[in-house]
């Protein structure tokens, strides 16, 4: 086989580990495993248990030769390994753990894309809840989902490499301010001019389907709907295109101005984007909350009744669950919330830091600390999942491990300790990281080191192509996304970060052979690593937060002595030119 080279995906060893093992023609059995928990990463990186070896070489032992060319493997994506044995939980394999941390973080930059693209491919997202909003007042915490799941949906499919487009545009101001202090970007016009003369076409087209009729009054009914201008028979156009996955109580949809104003902004969309899409045309998702998923899939229809564009077939329904808040007397909107987690973030941060609060560039910051804290109770959870919100104050905080503003500070303590590093070399104090050619990686030891890069790093361009991944060719209307995917990888790699002990046999001064010196904070290279994948986004002022001095919690020295396992798997036996990796003096 080839040398190895390229991007290490955790998909392309497990599938050359599996070849490994085939013994006839056809597709391989799914037999490995890549291990997580930091107690199994001790002894092995990938396992093939023991019961699905019996299976596949009828209960007797790996062959020999089989072992061979598994620790021979030498494919494009597969990190070098160090061994495979056969033990008694079945056969396991370790890597060359310096060399993929060499390799890994010599591109640490192509560890923060996808591991798939989708160039060129657009795709309209219809954040339906913000139809026809004309005051902040209305935006319920269902609404606030729902947009945020849009948000970023829209950058992770950007991140992908597709055109996305953002409907409908929100011209009211109070709802773009509000938006803009949860950093979201949304267009406040439409990327194409409104022509009024749209909806007179598409009534037009009313007139003539054999589905709509202009209504009339009902038995004891007084008098029509405001802005009710046709009644569509929707149930005998579903039996009539054998639709599915539409809600089986759809019949008669009442046609308003608002309705076929929508259609018309979604379909000045699709012709604007027509030619950047395969066919033609490109995608429509509708992202809906509960609530709204009977209305939408009225709109839906009509616009397949009346729009004969093969854009009108390729959409789908995203479906968000509802928000719920514990013991609340009142129902709370969207303000609301948003205002009561500023004060509860502003009196934690007043606890923390005391009256380094008042600062002038703290409001700025305790506003991406309020919109991380938002953004990780909406989107945390799988977006078709009710969330129940706890509003009391003990449920923010910047110390616990399950809140965005954990990540926001574990970002700031990692820019915190880049900056003061480069001030450092720039007085003279501490020289320039030297090239990674001159980086002795087998220095690297800690066990949180190894968990950040395998678990997390290594994982994280299949993370971000799952999270963007749309089955937009599956049957029916709904479709769900892993929005949630991104948010766990953080918050748990945030949790490994807090580990790791500064300036000790992880940091610089082991990698260059050299002591420590006193005083100098210096970046641990998986922390320099891990800052890409945690850097809030940038587009709207999000590193703001850099600024912040947060505590510094490390490990004990009996923790770190537990963790540390010089002889450990993956590194080869230590040498008398290395140097002693005992606990350094760390001045914090």
């Amino acid at each position: 086989m080839e040398t190895g080279g390229g991007r290490f995906g955790v998909s392309e060893t497990l599938g050359a580990l599996n070849a490994a093992l085939k013994k006839e023609l056809g597709p391989p059995a799914s037999v490995w495993f890549k291990e997580s928990s930091a107690r199994n990463l001790r002894t092995r990186d990938f396992l093939a248990p023991q019961a699905a070896l019996r299976a596949l070489f009828a209960g007797g032992p790996v062959p020999k030769g089989i072992i061979e060319d598994v620790i021979s493997l030498k494919c494009p994506g597969v990190p070098p390994l160090q061994s495979c044995q056969q033990t008694p939980l079945g056969l396991t394999v370790q890597l060359q753990r310096p060399a993929a941390f060499q390799q890994v973080l010599n591109s640490i930059a192509e560890f923060t894309k996808p591991s798939q693209a989708a160039s060129g491919q657009s795709i309209i997202l219809n954040c339906t809840p913000l139809q026809g909003q004309r005051s902040l007042d209305m935006l319920s915490l269902s609404n606030l989902r729902a947009i945020l799941v849009t948000d970023h949906l829209a950058e992770v499919l950007r991140i992908q490499g597709m055109n996305v487009h953002l409907v409908p545009a929100v011209p009211d101001e109070g709802i773009q301010k509000f938006l803009h202090q949860l950093r979201v970007d949304w267009p406040s016009e439409l990327e194409t001019a409104f022509i009024p003369e749209d909806v007179l076409a598409l009534k037009q087209v009313l007139s003539q389907c054999p589905y709509a009729t202009v209504p009339g009054l009902e038995p004891r009914q007084m008098r029509l709907a405001d802005e009710v201008i046709y009644k569509v028979h929707l149930k005998n156009f579903l039996a009539q295109q054998s639709l599915e996955g539409y809600d089986p109580n759809l019949d008669v949809c009442l046609v308003t101005e608002e309705k076929l104003r929508v259609l018309a902004e979604l379909r000045q969309m699709a012709l604007r984007c027509a030619g950047t899409g395969p066919a033609g045309c490109c995608r429509v998702v509708h992202v809906v909350s509960c609530k709204g998923e009977f209305q939408q899939q009225q709109v839906d229809l009509l616009w397949r009744m009346l729009d004969l564009g093969p854009h009108t077939a390729l959409q789908k329904h995203l479906v968000c669950g509802p928000v719920k808040v514990a013991n609340s007397p009142s129902p709370v909107g969207a303000p609301q919330y948003f205002q009561l987690r500023r004060c509860q973030m502003y009196e934690a941060s007043v606890m923390k830091y005391g009256d380094l609060v008042q600062d002038d560039s703290w409001t700025e910051i305790i506003s991406v600390l309020t919109s991380a804290a938002i953004r990780f109770e909406m989107l945390s959870t799988a977006h078709q999942s009710q969330i129940i919100l706890d509003l009391e104050d003990s449920s923010i905080s910047t110390k616990g491990t399950k809140s965005g503003a954990f990540v926001m500070y574990n970002c700031a303590r990692l820019a915190t300790l880049f900056k003061t590093y480069q001030q450092a070399v720039e007085q003279g104090a501490y020289p320039a990281f030297p090239p990674a050619s001159e980086l002795n990686f087998s220095l690297l030891r800690e066990e949180g080191e190894w968990l950040l890069l395998f678990n997390y790093i290594l994982p994280f361009p299949e993370t971000l192509s799952q999270s963007a991944q749309l089955p937009l060719s599956s049957k029916g209307i709904r479709i769900t996304a892993s929005t949630e995917a991104v948010r766990a990888v953080r918050l748990s790699a945030g949790r490994i970060c807090r580990l790791l002990p500064p300036n000790e046999g992880s940091g610089q001064a082991g990698l260059l052979g050299t002591e420590p010196q006193a005083g100098v904070q210096v970046p641990d290279p998986p922390e320099h690593g891990l800052q890409l994948l945690l850097q809030p986004r940038s587009h709207l002022g999000g590193a703001a937060a850099s600024f912040v001095q947060p505590d510094v919690c490390s490990a004990t020295a009996d923790e770190r002595s537990e963790r540390r396992n010089p002889q450990g798997p993956g590194y080869p036996p230590p040498t008398s030119s290395q140097p002693d990796l005992s606990p350094a003096g760390t001045t914090h």
